[in-house]
């Protein structure tokens, strides 16, 4: 048999083979579909109502809320209503309500395991492959022949290899891998491509860690973002109480054909990236000085339960400067609820944080929460031109810590030189 990447084993497992070429059309067989109340029901339905069709499996779809909660207007309630009503409709037995943003609350729940393939309903759905699954965002009209068939048509990708040797260093995080790709490749720089992430660095990742890799794929312009699994993984899905995985199966062979590229994390610096595109990235220094009015610690992206820890471990028994305003959305309730019990949140409060509801919120432009004309510095995923509400805001994305630190200093700043 050939040897093969990660994202050929799983397409092959999925397409009911022993192996496919890269290049080659498969038909997959889906094992979990994903979507939220922005992405789903008020969609799904009216087009399922035309075809007159139900669901293929209502086991293997998961319902998140995340979007359009809590609800602030007649059009939000609306949204969340049809969701709702759908929901009990069809008697889906896996809905997550106002309980956090999907792609850290399926997780949570054990839903993603190794082997899987999953589509979501959501660009950032290359979330799952940090756990060892092949998932990736579809449309609308994708999901609709999802639900009703269970199935989807592939296009087998080249695999790029990001390989990192070495160790991240204090106040650098997989935040700043990953704007450092960005800034190197673009955001079409794995187009039609499946990404893998690899090496020394990626395996010292905690979980939460690695999902920010694999869910800003979607911003390299990669179909997929992956990670072989490993201990870490197996004992995260042993504490969301999925069955054990079997990692050693989920594995690229060595000898597998792939585009290689190096890096390393021990050089590494805090990064950044300027409006209005992640790919305007470079080294904090670049932007040293720039004043900021807002600093935003949420978002899939930015406010897991590790990504808060890193923040307090920057503002504990500070505060920030005065002029600015610190924002904190945690990811879930459960992160949010730890982060209590740690001391984690109690000390990002004392610093001068106010806690916003567990849902995407401002980054994708809701909850009013972002001024007009405001420098804002953010944990998110994106910076586009009225992303996070208000058109004549300039965002700058970048890891918890270097939001943290620039909400310390009132401007861009290295988080090194405060935890030092």
């Amino acid at each position: 048999m050939p040897a093969q990447t990660l994202a050929q084993k799983l397409l092959a497992a999925a397409a009911g083979r022993d192996a496919v070429r890269v290049g080659e059309i498969v038909t997959c067989k889906v094992d979990l579909a994903m979507f939220h109340d922005s992405s789903g029901p008020r969609r799904l339905q009216p087009m399922l109502e035309e075809l007159g069709t139900g669901l293929w499996d209502r086991s293997r779809i998961v319902l998140v809320m995340d979007h359009y909660v809590p609800e602030s207007d007649d059009e939000s309630r609306r949204i969340v209503r049809i969701a709702r009503d759908w929901a009990r409709e069809q008697a889906l037995p896996h809905v997550y309500d106002s309980m956090g943003i999907c792609h850290v609350v399926v997780p949570e729940h054990g839903h993603v395991r190794p082997g899987m393939f999953c589509v979501g309903g959501d660009s950032h759905s290359p979330t799952g492959g940090a756990f060892g699954a092949y998932m990736f965002g579809v449309g609308s009209t994708e999901m609709l022949g999802v639900v009703t068939s269970g199935e989807i048509w592939m296009r087998v990708p080249d695999t790029l290899m990001m390989h990192w040797r070495g160790r991240l260093r204090p106040g650098v995080m997989a935040k700043d891998m990953m704007l450092h790709m960005i800034g190197l490749h673009g955001m079409n720089g794995g187009r039609y491509q499946a990404v893998e992430f690899c090496g020394e660095a990626v395996r010292a990742l905690s979980m939460q860690e690695r999902m920010t890799l694999s869910n800003m794929s979607a911003e390299l312009g990669a179909q997929a973002g992956l990670i072989a699994p490993d201990r870490t993984t197996a004992q995260y899905l042993r504490q969301a109480g999925a069955p054990e995985p079997d990692t050693a199966r989920w594995q690229s062979d060595p000898d597998a054909p792939a585009q290689w590229h190096e890096f390393d994390a021990d050089s590494l610096p805090p990064y950044v990236a300027a409006p209005h595109s992640p790919a305007n990235a470079a080294p904090v220094q670049a932007y040293a000085d720039t004043a900021v009015q807002v600093a935003y610690i949420g978002a899939c992206t930015g406010a897991k339960l590790d990504d808060l820890r890193a923040a307090a471990q920057v503002l504990r028994g500070r505060r920030v400067a005065p002029g600015v305003s610190l924002l904190v959305a945690p990811a879930s309730q459960r992160d949010q609820a730890r982060a209590q019990d740690e001391g984690v949140l109690p000390a990002l409060v004392e610093a001068g944080a106010t806690v916003l509801p567990t849902t995407c919120g401002a980054c994708s432009g809701y909850g009013g929460s972002i001024p007009d004309g405001a420098n804002v510095i953010s944990t998110t995923a994106r910076n586009f031109k009225g992303r996070m509400g208000a058109a004549s805001a300039r965002v700058y994305l970048a890891s918890p810590c270097t939001v943290a630190a620039s909400a310390l200093a009132g401007r861009i700043a290295d988080p090194r030189e405060v935890l030092s």
